[in-house]
């Protein structure tokens, strides 16, 4: 497969059939399984994780789906009216996670998935409301329907409405961050997916990969790899390039940074030692490149790892 993120258009875009392939890949792979199956089964609420553009409704078929939502889902002035809500959502939390209201009140929220600058998909969860429905909710809510044209049956509805899971504001904010923690967890993953490639590329690439893998500490240049497959230096670049979607540079970059994130995993690890152990030849130009691939300085992701401020790398 050929992510192609490192080549995104030049305001650092991730273009929509960029975002569908990735998503395609995340959704397969076995921690976003087993991450959306316990987060169903602990918070009682749908899940999904969208690509860019995607309209569509997010949740509509989810096992966890509100049944008033989903019987909103089969008239098409109020399935619209939906789907100009997850737009604006998309819009909204490019940057950071976000919630809004539908006209019914219910909240939805999407939390972005981002690698480095490139927003790549979003994580999303909702049809819940934060207060516990009243009739008067309920009227003003059929009113609209009604101006809207929509045809609609009023006890099954209503019946739905009033089964709508309630939960606090507290409670919501605490189920918004587990799944911003695991969007970090999907960005990384995406990166290792950009380094990892496809078990049908040409064994040149695979070689080349897995020189790459063995030498990227030392001070390795193209010329070097293109030499260890036996190819010229200038069609290694050009093959290489569109078997991975990424220059030579870029693809070593984010082999060097895999690693050092590997190396902070111990919390006693200097950053610069991470660095310089991981192939980085100076720390002003690892600060550039780590924060460019992974949104974040390598100091404030190892405190984010550990949660604790005292082990701070003095550089």
């Amino acid at each position: 497969m050929n992510y192609e993120i490192a080549s995104a258009s030049p305001d650092g875009k991730v273009s929509p059939q960029q975002s569908r392939a990735i998503v395609a890949q995340l959704r397969r792979a076995q921690v976003y399984r087993d991450y959306e199956q316990a987060f169903r089964e602990t918070t009682g609420l749908p899940m999904a994780l969208r690509p860019l553009e995607a309209f569509d409704l997010p949740h509509h078929g989810d096992p966890k789906e509100n049944p008033f939502c989903a019987l909103m889902a089969h008239s098409n002035h109020s399935c619209a009216a939906c789907l100009q809500l997850q737009r604006r959502v998309e819009v909204e939390a490019q940057y950071e996670p976000k919630t809004l209201k539908c006209f019914a009140g219910l909240c939805d929220s999407a939390v972005p998935v981002r690698v480095g600058g490139n927003l790549i998909a979003f994580l999303q969860t909702g049809q819940i409301l934060m207060h516990v429905p009243q009739r008067t909710d309920f009227s003003k809510m059929t009113r609209e329907l009604v101006q809207l044209g929509t045809e609609i049956d009023v006890k099954r509805l209503e019946e739905a409405y009033f089964q709508t899971r309630v939960v606090t504001r507290r409670q919501y904010e605490s189920i918004v961050r587990l799944l911003t923690i695991f969007a970090q967890h999907l960005s990384a993953l995406s990166n290792q997916l950009m380094v990892s490639g496809a078990a049908s590329e040409a064994p040149a690439i695979s070689k080349a990969r897995e020189f790459i893998a063995e030498k990227h500490a030392d001070e390795l240049s193209l010329g070097e790899v293109a030499r260890a497959v036996n190819m010229s230096a200038f069609y290694f670049c050009k093959t290489f390039k569109k078997a991975t979607g990424m220059t030579f540079t870029d693809y070593l970059a984010r082999v060097r940074v895999e690693k050092v994130k590997s190396l902070l995993l111990n919390p006693h690890k200097r950053v610069s030692e991470a660095a310089y152990e991981s192939g980085f030849q100076s720390l002003s130009q690892f600060n550039r490149v780590f924060r460019r691939i992974a949104g974040e300085s390598p100091s404030n992701y190892r405190d984010r790892l550990h949660g604790d401020s005292k082990h701070r790398a003095a550089g």
